[in-house]
């Protein structure tokens, strides 16, 4: 505590040294997680056993404005309780930089952003934060903005590199992306929001020994919302082209919910998604299955993750069909989410035979409740049934044993100090 005291005077009189009016504020996050996973991402072969472990998040935010200018240093540990020893001397994962940006606001209209900064948009389908990873996301980025009343556009520009070297290297750059352009466009007509995205990502690969090659895939859609009393609907559609590792790609994808709310603590919704793929007989080297690229896919298509969270990318594709139930009551949540999946394209049995397009049917179970404003308790149970056609898609033998995941979580998010 007396730390803590001295700390926030050092930084008081730091702040009313300057000329200008100054704000800083401090937050803190700590997140630790249990899960048990029997059969979470695939089907758990048999004679295996679940895993259970907890990981912990721990998170520092520091933000800064002073008249034009703002900033924000986020500082991250993420770990396994037990993947060191109690007497080691050093971490095994370190202190992480999850955000470090700096933007100046160069009069009402216009901003410049420059740094390592979360990039989000929308539902998140397309750009995400991915939150629910202890880790996060975020990107090396300059996103310049133009945002006038009803509007607002952002320009998203990347350029990646492994380090800082003397000559062109001569392998590939094994991160996710080389570079990256977008434009994103919001815009609101009364109880319509429209977004236009338009993404360009450059990913390098080897073509021939020491031969190095960007090739540059383009991801480009609409997402619409829109609400009137009781009802809420969205639709998002967003095709993809360029090329990818030399293969030309045609993909593209569709999702739609309508929500209703049944009274004001009780809400339905239907939901749908389709993400194009590729039968398993088609022998064209065209990519046509749909890649979210940076979606925070785990609140999609289950939270079991059975399908595209680091899984499923370049397969048949997936079609999902579910109903949410929301249910909100003083400091409680409650949701039920039951998931159909079937694939939209052709699976093959192993005499090379199609086989029935239904992959399982998910149920989703979660809780969650606010001690007080900075701390929430939440917990859930996730189980699949699984088809034979998802054994064959996750070369698993038998989707006959349960496979079911349970996971308990406490977010403590306080603020440390504010100084203005």
């Amino acid at each position: 505590m007396k730390l803590l005291k001295t700390i926030r005077l050092s930084l008081l009189t730091m702040v009313s040294i300057g000329t200008y009016a100054q704000e800083l504020d401090a937050n803190l996050q700590i997140r630790p997680r249990y899960e048990y996973r029997n059969g979470f991402k695939s089907l758990i072969p048999k004679g295996e056993d679940a895993a259970s472990f907890i990981s912990q998040r721990s998170r520092i935010n520091f933000n800064y404005k002073q008249d034009k200018l703002k900033a924000k240093l986020t500082l991250q540990n993420v770990r396994t309780w037990g993947d060191v020893a109690t007497t080691i001397q050093a971490d095994k994962n370190g202190i992480a930089l999850f955000e470090a940006w700096a933007q100046y606001d160069f009069d009402a209209n216009w901003s410049a952003r420059l740094g390592r900064q979360v990039i989000s948009y929308d539902n998140q389908r397309i750009f995400g934060e991915i939150d629910w990873a202890q880790q996060g996301q975020s990107h090396d980025a300059a996103v310049i903005t133009f945002h006038p009343k009803n509007h607002q556009l952002d320009l998203g520009f990347a350029l990646n590199a492994d380090k800082e070297n003397l000559l062109d290297p001569k392998t590939a750059y094994t991160t996710n992306y080389k570079s990256l352009q977008y434009a994103w466009y919001h815009t609101q007509f009364s109880k319509l929001n429209m977004s236009l995205l338009l993404l360009n990502t450059g990913y390098e690969f080897e073509k021939s020994i020491g031969n190095l090659e960007v090739d540059c895939k383009q991801t480009f859609g609409t997402y619409l919302t829109f609400k009137d009393k009781k009802w809420d609907t969205n639709l998002g559609l967003y095709g993809q082209t360029g090329k990818s590792n030399d293969k030309s790609v045609s993909a593209w994808y569709a999702g739609a919910n309508l929500g209703y709310a049944v009274t004001n603590t009780f809400k339905a919704s239907l939901g749908y998604e389709y993400l194009s793929g590729k039968d398993q007989d088609d022998a064209s080297v065209k990519i046509k299955s749909f890649n979210p690229i940076f979606g925070t896919n785990h609140g999609f298509n289950g939270f079991m993750d059975y399908f595209y969270v680091g899984n499923h990318l370049n397969s048949v594709g997936l079609q999902d069909a579910y109903l949410k139930l929301n249910y909100t009551q003083n400091k409680w949540q409650f949701n039920v989410i039951p998931h159909v999946f079937c694939a939209p394209n052709t699976v093959l049995d192993a005499t090379n035979k199609k086989m029935d397009c239904y992959l399982g049917t998910e149920l989703d179970f979660t809780a969650g409740y606010t001690i007080q404003k900075d701390i929430v308790a939440s917990a859930g149970y996730s189980q699949m049934f699984g088809s034979g056609t998802l054994e064959r898609i996750k070369n698993v033998a038998d989707a006959s044993n349960t496979n079911n995941w349970v996971w308990a979580m406490v977010s403590f998010s306080p603020r440390l100090f504010s100084l203005k």
